[in-house]
């Protein structure tokens, strides 16, 4: 045999040989991916990245590689800077050995622009690591992914960020969503610090184009997955910039009128009662509830770090748990004024009151934060857009409490509780009202202010809030924007409430000075 011949054949075996212990080496990493994993948080991501890495590298012939297990896939792909683009589907698949939900994606040409811009490699890596199942991808929510699916992408060793076309991930189901909002995320590496990452919306657009399929328009790659999330009536995506509007502008006047009121407050301090002061308590929370309200929402959350993001959503949480408390306190204090006919005495009485109403909600958040901090964070809002093709969904990113059981318990159940309480005493106090306008004839000085402070306290006890309980069918909208625009002036009525009781104390000030000077010129 000619020695080059031999030579030949001699380098084609090796070739062989190095080209079945790489899909060997390759196979045996994604099955000990499929093993369960410790609680470790570097065991999943070392792994993972170990067969980005492989896969990158990996020597084969033709232009793609298939592989596949039980409940992965592996695509490797030859490309050049002449990319035209791509779409895979695993309607077209080879090595399905399964039959599972369909699921595409499409890359756009641009996808190679950013690399040969600076240099023309003569070859680039493309690979796609499709994992049904989502053990692997755990945040501290268990967040629910639509039919368990995680699809990534890499181009070669270079991340691939701000694409002008978006990358087009196309997920088939065959379950229900009523009551779910489904929204596209990706996996944020680095994201949390009890988990190797967290999932995030930052980038992506959801789009619904029929009833069995979700479409995600995402500017990088990444790993990706359809969250899928308990909600309500979805909010019409119309809708979003009047109620940020108006939110905006409620929040800011309620800011305003609140500092407004403290500086009337202070100038008048010698003259202030218990019930004045537990007024000012409660405006106060409310300031502090604007204010964080505002940063929270207009921030934008990709410059926001994530522990800046925890503190922010825990600020905002007790803000709105202490405005509750102190609108359950207006509601006792008016049950003892009428109660105990202006005749009540408990012993340090205020200092009690500031106990419960900035205590108590600092002691629940404090606890929320020790047990699990990760109940606090970036929380996706869905609105609905009707498209002709179907239906999107634009996501908004705020700063609140992630945790369902956590919105259910305390911000749902705690302000339910509060104004099941006040309204209770608020008819209460009507009933006394009614009564004591039926034993006069005519109304008394002393009636007439008892009617306008219960009409008064119908707002300051926070029976707005009981909106947020008809968030729901036809009261949808309308509910939405009176939600938004009372509540966001919350501040305004408080600070009117204490102008009208300023004067009402001024007027009957005078009216008594004037009283002693005329009986002093009589005598």
């Amino acid at each position: 045999m000619d020695p080059h011949g031999a030579l030949f054949y001699l380098c084609l075996l090796a070739a062989q040989v190095v080209l079945v212990e790489t899909l060997s080496d390759l196979l045996v990493l994604m099955k000990r991916l499929e093993q369960p994993f410790g609680r470790g948080l570097s065991s999943r991501s070392r792994h993972i990245h170990s067969l980005e890495q492989k896969l990158l590298n990996a020597s084969f012939g033709g232009h793609n590689l298939t592989l596949q297990t039980n409940s992965i896939q592996s695509l490797v792909f030859k490309l050049s800077c002449d990319f035209p683009g791509l779409s895979l589907s695993s309607a077209t698949l080879t090595n399905v050995s399964q039959v599972r939900a369909p699921h595409a994606m499409q890359f756009p040409a641009e996808l190679t622009k950013g690399t040969c811009v600076t240099s023309r490699p003569a070859e680039l890596r493309l690979i796609c690591i499709y994992f049904f199942t989502a053990h692997l991808f755990q945040d501290d929510q268990n967040s629910l992914l639509l039919n368990n699916y995680v699809l990534g992408a890499q181009l070669d060793h270079r991340p691939v960020n701000n694409l002008q076309k978006p990358v087009n991930i196309s997920f088939w189901h065959n379950q229900s969503l009523e009551g779910y909002t489904v929204s596209c995320v990706f996996w944020k590496e680095g994201a949390n610090t009890s988990s190797w990452g967290a999932w995030s919306p930052e980038g992506c657009y959801t789009e619904q184009p029929s009833a069995t399929q979700v479409l995600c328009h995402c500017n990088h790659l990444t790993y990706f997955a359809v969250l899928m999330q308990l909600s309500g009536d979805p909010v019409p995506a119309e809708l979003q910039v009047p109620l940020e509007y108006i939110s905006l502008v409620g929040c800011s006047i309620s800011i305003v009128a609140s500092l407004l009121t403290m500086l009337l407050y202070a100038q008048s301090r010698k003259q202030s009662d218990s019930t004045t002061r537990i007024h000012m308590n409660l405006n106060g929370s409310v300031l502090l509830l604007n204010v964080t309200f505002l940063l929270s929402s207009q921030m934008i959350l990709p410059t926001v770090p994530r522990p800046m993001c925890t503190v922010l959503a825990a600020v905002l949480h007790y803000a709105l748990l202490s405005s509750l408390t102190w609108m359950a306190i207006e509601g006792f204090n008016l049950y003892l004024l009428l109660g105990h006919v202006y005749n009540a005495y408990i012993h340090r009485y205020l200092l009690k009151l500031c106990m419960l109403g900035w205590g108590f909600p600092a002691l629940l958040v404090l606890l929320l934060l020790m047990v699990r901090s990760s109940v606090y964070g970036p929380c996706v809002i869905s609105f609905s857009k009707s498209q002709e093709n179907g239906t999107g969904f634009q996501n908004v990113s705020m700063c609140w409490v992630q945790s369902p059981m956590v919105h259910s318990v305390l911000v749902m159940g705690y302000s339910g509780l509060t104004s099941l309480f006040n309204l209770v005493v608020l008819a209460w106090a009507l009933w006394i009202l009614c009564r004591l306008r039926a034993r006069e004839k005519a109304l008394s000085p002393w009636a007439y202010r008892d009617t306008a402070m219960v009409l008064g306290l119908t707002v300051l006890l926070g029976t707005t809030w009981t909106l947020a309980f008809f968030s729901f069918g036809v009261f949808l909208l309308p509910q939405l924007f009176l939600f938004t625009v009372f509540n966001s002036l919350y501040g305004f009525f408080l600070f009117l409430w204490f102008c009208s009781q300023k004067r009402y104390s001024d007027a009957e000030a005078k009216a008594g000075m004037e009283a002693v000077s005329s009986s002093q010129m009589t005598h």
